[in-house]
């Protein structure tokens, strides 16, 4: 085989090792996802029947995952030696995540990253939730409408004085807001987002659905 052809291979292995099974605690710093409810619902929660779309519940901005994050790319999957959360430990975490299903899933994918333990992990990710003051304008909400992605970042901006934009994105998926996703450190203070990340929806008319 070719030293050039090898070489390239190696480097492709290796890139790909680092993509998942990477060594716990490991990482530079977090990406704290908060996603609207209601658009997620409209979106594939009404479809699957989930109860995090139950018109009893008051979901607004709900904590998708808190996310061990590289300057470029990030963890996931890693190997650990700490025990997985017991069932009750995941439903306990349903009040800021929505369900107990998707606490299970960051754990398995993104706090097996974080060198804690399930407790600790989810403990940081509550304490990072608090730190974020969800605008409220939001909730006032009684129609879907349509904004520019920026309006909701420059909400979180306001509410936040400690956010820069180079420490939130606003994301969309088919048309929709999806998430605010702001970078922490690992004392859970705004930090600058890299460069993979830092990746702002453009659109001037994007949907946001009220409270249900």
């Amino acid at each position: 085989m070719r030293p050039i052809l090898l070489s390239l291979i190696l480097s492709l292995a290796a890139l790909t090792a680092r993509a998942e099974g990477e060594r716990a605690g490991d990482f530079d710093y977090y990406v704290m996802a908060l996603s609207w409810s209601a658009n997620w619902c409209a979106l594939e929660g009404d479809a699957r029947n989930s109860p995090q779309c139950d018109t009893r519940e008051d979901h607004g901005w709900i904590l998708h995952g808190l996310w061990p994050q590289f300057h470029r790319g990030y963890p996931s999957f890693c190997q650990t030696a700490k025990r997985p959360p017991s069932r009750g430990m995941t439903a306990d975490m349903a009040d800021i995540m929505g369900t107990g299903g998707l606490a299970w899933h960051q754990w398995k994918k993104h706090g097996t990253c974080t060198d804690l333990s399930a407790s600790e992990y989810y403990a940081v990710s509550r304490e990072a939730y608090a730190t974020i003051t969800r605008p409220p304008v939001f909730r006032k909400l009684n129609r879907t409408v349509k904004l520019p992605a920026s309006v909701v970042e420059d909400a979180f901006i306001k509410e936040n004085p400690s956010l820069t934009r180079d420490s939130i994105t606003i994301t969309c998926r088919q048309g929709y807001i999806q998430e605010a996703r702001i970078c922490l450190s690992k004392d859970l203070k705004p930090t600058p987002c890299g460069s993979d990340v830092i990746h702002d929806c453009k659109m001037r008319d994007a949907l946001f659905t009220p409270l249900r």
